[in-house]
């Protein structure tokens, strides 16, 4: 299950991530969007749980919550939409 997460600290890392879904069940993997030029965070993130379950309750359990000194939104992630680049 792929999970969004926005309203991310711009201080949260991808560890901190990881971490605080790790107490609902395996994390695959943790990845916080960053600016291409300066690195610097956008302030969402995609969460990759191999459980649906476990993702559902980690979802229920943190959307709405505060994480680092912020409220998180979580949900689950939509496919992503290919851009017409064609102009």
């Amino acid at each position: 299950m792929n999970i969004f997460i926005s309203g991310l600290s711009f201080k949260a890392t991808d560890e901190d991530l990881k971490q605080v879904f790790s107490a609902y069940g395996e994390v695959s993997s943790a990845k916080i969007i960053t600016e291409r030029g300066t690195r610097r965070s956008k302030g969402y993130g995609f969460v990759e749980m191999p459980n649906d379950a476990e993702g559902n309750k980690a979802i229920a359990a943190l959307n709405g919550s505060e994480q680092l000194g912020r409220t998180v939104n979580v949900s689950v992630a939509r496919d992503r939409v290919e851009r017409d680049r064609s102009y």
